[in-house]
């Protein structure tokens, strides 16, 4: 299956299950690869044959900037369903982590496969 892919979109999130997380806006790192077959737009060149990225990136930052989850797994999951239920798609993958969550880390997170019935 082809793919069409967003990475390493940023985005500040009321995102966590302490107190402190709850008063403050933390950074999420995103990288969503989605199911599509490109043949058809490949043989169109035409903008309305694909799954366009930028309307997919605009959703995910406005859903995120507006959501209030604690879990990571639980705005991966909502962030899939809305995905998957907005662009028909028969295949998503979500990275979704967060940057200085655990000391000495980079970051941690969670990587999610779903597809419309939700499963992997």
């Amino acid at each position: 299956m082809d793919k069409v892919y967003v990475k390493d979109l940023k985005i500040n999130a009321l995102i966590g299950i302490y107190e402190w997380e709850r008063r403050i806006r933390q950074p999420i790192r995103i990288d969503l690869e989605m199911g599509w077959d490109n043949r058809i737009p490949a043989k169109s060149d035409s903008i309305e044959h694909t799954l366009n990225y930028k309307s997919a990136a605009k959703l995910v930052s406005a859903y995120v900037e507006k959501s209030d989850f604690q879990l990571v797994e639980t705005l991966a999951e909502n962030l899939a369903a809305l995905l998957i239920k907005e662009f028909n798609l028969p295949w998503i993958k979500i990275t979704l982590g967060k940057p200085g969550a655990v000391t000495g880390s980079t970051e941690v997170g969670v990587i999610i496969e779903r597809t419309p019935d939700g499963a992997k």
